[in-house]
């Protein structure tokens, strides 16, 4: 395990992440007291199939049809439709 001090390891990143790379425990500490430690990322875990969840969802009856509410809130009733207020 290796200790360095934040300008430390600002100064020699890249040569740590190397280190880290290779198995090395690096610890970047402040003052004395450690912080953070640098680790290596584990490698992906593959590629996820596709259609995993197909077939195990429903639709409710009507899920798709309009809300006469909504409609109305966006578009007007039909009246205000037919006959609209013209500036005079």
């Amino acid at each position: 395990m290796k200790i360095v001090n934040i300008h430390e390891a600002k100064t020699h990143l890249s040569k740590l992440v190397e280190e880290v790379l290779g198995g090395e425990t690096v610890i970047v500490a402040k003052a004395g007291k450690p912080m953070v430690q640098l680790a290596k990322i584990g490698a992906p875990r593959g590629v996820r199939p596709l259609g995993l969840l197909a077939g195990k969802g429903k639709e409710m009856p009507g899920c798709w049809d309009a809300d006469p509410e909504l409609e109305e809130t966006f578009y007007g009733s039909e009246e205000s439709v037919r006959s609209p207020k013209v500036a005079e």
